[in-house]
């Protein structure tokens, strides 16, 4: 396969097709927001637009926000904060793993404010210049007053850049200046340099160019406030030097970066992206923008000769990199272009070989099972429930017509599974999905017409929305794969969750582009417009690996080529940046040395990782909610290292058996990969209990799935007929 310009074209331009009704009000307000929609609602700055809009923003390594007139400086400035390792809190260690069951950084510290005279209790923060990972912010003395301070803010910005026009430069801190100093050499012409010393011992630089009137001249009014003695026409940068950085921010200074751009191909299983930064400033000044450890790991050689040995710290993410360049491209070499809807295998591929008794054994179930009835049992006042019922059916189907071979049972459930999914199409379910304009994106009506905020886990608030679609996306994707007459109907319908999801392209203009994942951080946040002092979040890694597999097989059979390479594409970078941030093998040198003997992150915030659930804390809850749904690509993120380490940490010895429930189900299966034969035995044996299986999951899916990776690993078995009680032979 090869695809080039992938982001380049949108899935759709049309309007969401006439069942789904249109509304232009949404619950939450667009707090500041000026422009025109479609406007995001999981990205970083969300903070700006949502409660007090003072809540941090995480742009990594720094974060801001606006100061308010709260906290030690009482400015009304854009507060700037970094936070160094030795800063986190720990908490309480687990009494199996010693491993600390929490981590959390400090918010609210006032390292440098950068404010201006013309701010006061009237002061108005507004946004505009929104996209997927960028956003202005502007402070303004009034309501209609032109901004006095502009802030471009991009991920992962080296320096926080402010733009005057006219206005009185305040810098303020919380933290205290022991000592202000004017460089007496210009890093280069027209640029003033200044080096703030705080009483933590911290080293700030302060860079300001005039592009009008005089330089900038401060006068250090106390150990809090050094203002300007006079307006100022320029911008100014600030940066925090780790200690070997200042020769790095003066090459740097001058140029910043506003927003990023996003490119990309595909040839056969190599797949290149690229962030392109736009900047304004000094042309001839290369960028210097930081980069996570995910993006080190894959860059190119050209980018990789442009990083530096500067290191900060970041919240949640390792030690962030400067690089030196206007523009970075990452590499990845091992796309899955090979995994299809069989369970598959990274070393072998596919795998959908099963002997004849192990085929007549799984039929016998797999008849009880389709004979189900799925439109009662997706049926529900919830998309992620009912899409769970949907996918689960499907998975039987696919099983039943893939690897069983029985085409007249295939026909005979795919009809009824039409019609279960027809329900949704038709946007007739319990609580039918609307458009709405405020915003731009399709939500379940659920909250317009309870008044309940987290009703469907937020589904109105744009919370969750690649669970919820992925798997309807999923579910979609195999009633294509069995009849493909069936896509051209729902095609509409279906791209329509894909747009909401994951549209590439800003000529679509009912959708913003990539609602959930997040290309500088390489997952999703599910997080929607709910403020929060620790940033956007996501709890489910393999929720979000499941909505990417699911773009790629719609893609591939709806043939969106485009789409199918930007899913293979996305799945490399979360295997990639999951097994840094998530999944904890002994070797991860990414996050704290006290932390990864949880095995996995639990619940990730830009701002804290705590080995926890929403719904909680049972250890199969937190392991569990990283292993749902078993798929073909669970081993492509989930490594047999990764599972083994976390298995024996877990759950060897009995610990699986004493777990009830359908988290049960989930655990065997996950043992799948690293041990099919004994998660088939399981599976298999006369006394299994259905209630071992989740609402999402089906004994054929799972039998097939364990029974297909047996064969990968060159094992045979017939079923497991031991009379006595279950222990895995």
């Amino acid at each position: 396969m090869r695809a080039s310009n992938i982001f380049a074209e949108p899935i759709g331009t049309d309007a969401p097709p006439g069942q789904i009704t249109r509304r232009d009000d949404h619950p939450v307000p667009r707090l500041g927001i000026t422009g025109t929609g479609p406007f995001e609602t999981n990205k970083f700055y969300g903070s700006f637009h949502l409660g007090q809009q003072t809540s941090p923003t995480f742009l990594h390594p720094y974060s801001v926000a606006w100061a308010r007139g709260k906290g030690a400086s009482a400015s009304w400035g854009l507060t700037v904060s970094h936070v160094s390792a030795d800063q986190r809190i720990y908490g309480q260690n687990n009494d199996v793993t010693g491993a600390a069951r929490y981590y959390i950084n400090p918010v609210g510290i006032q390292a440098v404010v950068i404010s201006a005279q013309e701010l006061g209790p009237d002061t108005v923060l507004t946004t505009d210049q929104l996209t997927d990972s960028s956003v202005r912010v502007n402070l303004s003395p009034g309501g209609q007053a032109e901004p006095t301070i502009q802030f471009p803010l991009v991920q992962g910005s080296a320096f926080i850049t402010a733009i005057y026009n006219g206005g009185t430069p305040l810098f303020q801190t919380g933290l205290y200046f022991s000592t202000v100093t004017r460089s007496t050499k210009q890093p280069k012409h027209g640029i003033t340099k200044y080096k703030l010393h705080l009483e933590d011992g911290s080293t700030w630089l302060l860079y300001a160019k005039h592009t009008q009137g005089d330089p900038l001249d401060l006068d250090v009014v106390n150990n809090g406030l050094a203002q300007s003695k006079k307006p100022f026409y320029g911008y100014v940068q600030v940066a925090k030097d780790p200690g070997n950085g200042e020769s790095v921010y003066d090459a740097a200074s001058g140029a910043y970066a506003t927003s990023t751009s996003l490119t990309g191909s595909v040839d056969g299983s190599t797949g290149t992206y690229s962030f392109n930064f736009q900047k304004e400033g000094l042309k001839n000044v290369t960028l210097a923008m930081y980069a996570l450890p995910h993006h080190l790991s894959s860059f190119d050689d050209a980018t990789r000769a442009r990083t530096t040995e500067i290191k900060l710290q970041t919240t949640t993410k390792g030690l962030a990199t400067a690089v030196l360049a206007d523009t970075w491209t990452m590499v990845e070499n091992d796309l899955p272009v090979d995994m299809g809807f069989l369970p598959w295998v990274p070393e072998v591929g596919s795998v959908g070989t099963i002997s004849e008794d192990t085929k007549n054994y799984i039929h016998n179930i797999a008849r009880q099972e389709i004979s189900q009835n799925m439109i009662q049992q997706s049926d529900q006042n919830s998309m992620y429930f009912s899409g769970k019922a949907l996918a689960k059916f499907a998975q039987i189907l696919l099983a039943i017509h893939d690897m069983l071979g029985d085409q007249e049972l295939t026909h005979a459930g795919l009809e009824k599974l039409k019609e279960a999914f027809a329900r949704f199409a038709q946007n007739k379910q319990q609580f039918p999905l609307v458009y709405e304009s405020a915003w731009g994106g399709v939500v379940s009506s659920a909250s317009y017409q309870t008044g309940d905020a987290g009703v469907d886990f937020g589904n109105t608030y744009y919370n969750d929305h690649h669970f919820h679609y992925g798997y309807h996306i999923l579910a979609a994707a195999i009633i294509g794969h069995l009849d493909h007459s069936w896509i051209a109907e729902n095609k509409d319908y279906v791209n329509t969750l894909v747009r909401d999801v994951a549209n590439p392209s800003p000529k679509d203009t009912y959708f913003p582009v990539f609602r959930s994942f997040d290309w500088y951080h390489g997952h999703s946040w599910a997080h929607g417009l709910y403020d929060a002092l620790d940033g956007k979040n996501q709890e489910s890694s393999s929720e979000d690996t499941m909505h990417a597999y699911a773009l790629k097989m719609w893609g591939t059979v709806s043939g969106d080529q485009n789409l199918a390479a930007r899913s293979n594409l996305m799945l490399a970078i979360q295997a990639r940046s999951l097994q840094a941030y998530y999944l904890y093998t002994k070797s991860n040198t990414v996050q704290p040395e006290n932390f990864i003997g949880n095995k996995v992150a639990g619940i990730l915030f830009e701002n804290k990782v705590d080995h926890t659930t929403f719904f909680g804390a049972n250890i199969e809850y937190i392991q569990g909610i990283h292993m749902m749904p078993l798929l073909p690509q669970t081993p492509l993120i989930r490594t047999k290292e990764f599972v083994a380490e976390e298995w024996e940490t877990y759950f060897s010895n009995g610990r699986a058996d004493a777990v009830d429930g359908g988290w049960k189900g989930i655990l065997y299966a996950n043992l799948a990969t690293i041990d099919p034969r004994g998660a088939y035995a399981f599976f298999s044996q006369p006394n299994f209990d259905p209630g071992w299986l989740d609402g999402g999951a089906s004994l054929t899916w799972y039998l097939c799935y364990s029974a297909g990776k047996c064969f990968s690993h060159f094992l045979t078995f017939t079923p497991f007929v031991d009379p006595t009680p279950f222990p895995r032979p």
